[in-house]
């Protein structure tokens, strides 16, 4: 099967496409309807850590107004230390059309001096898009590119909590969402408990999906 690029009027084959992996939080973003309109995979997760990962790399994305109140917070200086876990990581500035990143309480330089500081302390590049579409434009270029080498969706482990790694683990099973995490979380001791219950322990826990993770479960190599 094939898609057809609209940017390039080239097909790209469906195994050249990468599955984009979008926070939950995004769902109702304008992006993620151009993102669709493309023909593009997507999978909602609670991400600890970006808004959008294409392959090995993982995308924050920040409207000016979320910029900017993320400078008042302080929250973006986290963010940026939170983004460093992949190798791989951008920033998208978007709304620059509507030519208010310089309006308001904030001073001019001090935007323009932190600007500065994500491209040279947090050494994480910047691209600057003009609203939600080109926002899309994109992420869905990172997902047509051809696959190099072997690569990782996840952040180094190291540099994950161990809660944040097993959540990883769990977000990996079909249909478990952050809510179901949750119980699991509450309802077994540990990874080992969960993989060793029965099919009707799970079921109490999970419902109605205990019968694909079981079967993930007790599915045999060869």
């Amino acid at each position: 099967m094939t898609f057809f690029n609209i940017f390039s009027n080239k097909k790209i084959k469906e195994r050249e496409r990468a599955k984009i992996i979008v926070d939950h939080r995004e769902k109702n973003s304008l992006v993620i309807s151009e993102l669709m309109k493309r023909g593009h995979i997507l999978e909602f997760a609670q991400l600890p850590v970006a808004d959008y990962i294409v392959r090995d790399i993982a995308i924050e994305r920040k409207t000016i107004s979320d910029f900017k109140s993320s400078l008042i917070s302080k929250r973006m200086v986290n963010q940026l230390n939170e983004l460093k876990q992949y190798p791989k990581h951008l920033f998208i500035l978007e709304g620059l059309e509507s030519r208010d990143l310089y309006k308001g309480n904030i001073h001019e330089n001090a935007i323009r001096g932190f600007l500065l500081t994500i491209a040279l302390e947090f050494k994480t590049p910047i691209i600057y898009s003009l609203n939600e579409e080109d926002t899309a434009k994109y992420i869905s270029i990172l997902a047509n590119r051809k696959k190099g080498k072997e690569e990782s969706i996840r952040a180094s482990k190291n540099m994950l909590s161990e809660k944040e790694q097993l959540q990883f683990i769990l977000e990996g099973f079909p249909d478990i969402g952050p809510v179901t995490i949750k119980e699991i979380m509450v309802k077994f001791e540990n990874l080992k408990d969960l993989i060793s219950s029965p099919k009707e322990k799970l079921e109490e826990v999970i419902g109605k999906k205990a019968e694909k993770i079981y079967n993930l479960i007790n599915y045999k190599f060869n």
